[in-house]
Protein backbone atom coordinates (compact mmCIF):
# COMPACT_ATOMS: atom_id res chain seq x y z
CA UNK A 1 0.00 0.00 0.00
CA UNK A 2 1.07 3.62 -0.28
CA UNK A 3 3.57 5.18 2.33
CA UNK A 4 4.25 8.70 3.29
CA UNK A 5 7.30 9.65 5.65
CA UNK A 6 7.07 12.95 7.46
CA UNK A 7 9.54 14.04 9.95
CA UNK A 8 8.09 16.65 12.91
CA UNK A 9 10.70 17.97 15.68
CA UNK A 10 9.75 17.61 19.63
CA UNK A 11 8.55 20.47 21.23
CA UNK A 12 9.67 21.07 24.56
CA UNK A 13 5.46 21.57 25.63
CA UNK A 14 4.94 17.99 24.09
CA UNK A 15 6.49 16.60 26.86
CA UNK A 16 5.96 15.44 30.98
CA UNK A 17 8.04 15.89 33.16
CA UNK A 18 10.18 13.12 32.77
CA UNK A 19 11.49 14.80 29.38
CA UNK A 20 9.20 12.00 27.20
CA UNK A 21 6.32 13.18 24.80
CA UNK A 22 3.21 12.98 26.75
CA UNK A 23 1.26 9.89 25.24
CA UNK A 24 -1.63 11.88 24.40
CA UNK A 25 0.31 13.62 22.14
CA UNK A 26 0.75 10.74 19.55
CA UNK A 27 -2.86 11.00 18.40
CA UNK A 28 -1.72 14.50 16.97
CA UNK A 29 1.48 12.97 15.29
CA UNK A 30 -0.92 10.46 13.89
CA UNK A 31 -2.86 13.17 12.36
CA UNK A 32 -0.20 14.81 11.02
CA UNK A 33 0.83 12.33 9.42
CA UNK A 34 -2.40 11.18 8.15
CA UNK A 35 -2.70 14.91 6.57
CA UNK A 36 0.96 14.74 4.62
CA UNK A 37 0.34 11.25 3.42
CA UNK A 38 -3.83 12.66 1.63
CA UNK A 39 -1.53 15.68 0.75
CA UNK A 40 1.15 13.55 -1.38
CA UNK A 41 -1.63 12.23 -3.43
CA UNK A 42 -3.39 16.13 -3.64
CA UNK A 43 -5.73 16.05 -1.37
CA UNK A 44 -6.00 17.93 1.88
CA UNK A 45 -9.00 18.01 4.71
CA UNK A 46 -9.50 21.15 3.97
CA UNK A 47 -11.20 20.00 0.27
CA UNK A 48 -12.72 17.15 1.81
CA UNK A 49 -14.68 19.19 3.86
CA UNK A 50 -14.94 21.80 1.46
CA UNK A 51 -16.85 18.75 -0.95
CA UNK A 52 -18.84 17.58 2.71
CA UNK A 53 -16.83 15.29 3.37
CA UNK A 54 -15.51 15.14 6.99
CA UNK A 55 -13.50 12.15 8.38
CA UNK A 56 -13.66 11.62 12.28
CA UNK A 57 -11.80 8.78 14.17
CA UNK A 58 -13.50 5.78 14.66
CA UNK A 59 -10.37 3.78 16.28
CA UNK A 60 -7.34 4.75 17.74
CA UNK A 61 -4.63 2.19 18.41
CA UNK A 62 -0.97 3.13 20.47
CA UNK A 63 1.86 0.99 21.30
CA UNK A 64 5.20 2.22 23.01
CA UNK A 65 8.22 0.45 22.30
CA UNK A 66 10.65 3.74 23.40
CA UNK A 67 10.01 7.05 24.37
CA UNK A 68 10.39 10.12 22.57
CA UNK A 69 12.07 12.94 23.98
CA UNK A 70 12.46 16.64 23.67
CA UNK A 71 14.21 18.04 21.01
CA UNK A 72 13.92 14.45 18.93
CA UNK A 73 13.74 14.65 14.99
CA UNK A 74 11.07 11.52 14.69
CA UNK A 75 9.99 10.19 11.68
CA UNK A 76 6.24 9.37 11.07
CA UNK A 77 5.75 6.57 8.26
CA UNK A 78 2.22 6.29 7.35
CA UNK A 79 0.61 3.38 5.16
CA UNK A 80 -2.42 2.86 4.12
CA UNK A 81 -3.58 -0.70 5.23
CA UNK A 82 -6.35 -1.25 2.50
CA UNK A 83 -8.26 0.39 -0.08
CA UNK A 84 -10.81 2.91 1.40
CA UNK A 85 -14.44 2.06 1.16
CA UNK A 86 -16.46 4.19 4.20
CA UNK A 87 -13.95 3.96 6.41
CA UNK A 88 -10.29 4.48 5.93
CA UNK A 89 -7.06 2.72 8.06
CA UNK A 90 -4.16 3.96 8.38
CA UNK A 91 -1.11 1.90 9.88
CA UNK A 92 2.03 4.09 12.03
CA UNK A 93 5.56 3.79 12.76
CA UNK A 94 7.44 6.96 14.55
CA UNK A 95 11.31 6.72 14.49
CA UNK A 96 13.89 8.54 16.28
CA UNK A 97 17.15 9.76 14.56
CA UNK A 98 18.68 6.77 15.01
CA UNK A 99 16.33 4.56 13.31
CA UNK A 100 15.07 3.34 16.29
CA UNK A 101 11.39 2.34 15.94
CA UNK A 102 9.98 4.06 18.68
CA UNK A 103 5.77 3.67 18.33
CA UNK A 104 3.44 1.82 16.18
CA UNK A 105 0.02 2.85 15.83
CA UNK A 106 -3.21 2.25 14.08
CA UNK A 107 -6.35 4.73 13.14
CA UNK A 108 -9.77 4.23 11.54
CA UNK A 109 -11.65 6.82 9.84
CA UNK A 110 -15.59 6.86 8.74
CA UNK A 111 -16.29 8.87 5.63
CA UNK A 112 -19.05 10.92 6.75
CA UNK A 113 -21.41 12.76 4.28
CA UNK A 114 -21.71 16.50 5.93
CA UNK A 115 -25.40 17.47 5.16
CA UNK A 116 -27.17 14.09 6.11
CA UNK A 117 -24.50 13.34 8.97
CA UNK A 118 -24.44 9.65 7.72
CA UNK A 119 -21.41 7.60 6.87
CA UNK A 120 -20.92 7.43 3.04
CA UNK A 121 -18.32 5.44 0.63
CA UNK A 122 -15.03 7.46 0.00
CA UNK A 123 -14.94 10.14 -2.91
CA UNK A 124 -14.01 8.64 -6.13
CA UNK A 125 -11.44 11.46 -6.85
CA UNK A 126 -9.93 10.20 -3.56
CA UNK A 127 -10.26 6.35 -5.40
CA UNK A 128 -8.70 6.97 -8.62
CA UNK A 129 -5.72 9.11 -7.08
CA UNK A 130 -5.08 6.01 -4.76
CA UNK A 131 -5.52 3.86 -7.71
CA UNK A 132 -3.49 5.72 -9.85
CA UNK A 133 -0.19 4.88 -7.13
CA UNK A 134 -0.59 1.73 -7.26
Amino acid sequence: MIKNETKVRVRYSETDQMGYVYYGNYAQFFEVGRVEWLRTLGVTYKSLEESGIMLPVLNLNVNFTKPAKYDDLLTIVTTLRSKPSVKIEFDFEIYNENQELLTTGYTSLVFIDMKKNRPTRAPQSLLDKIYSVN
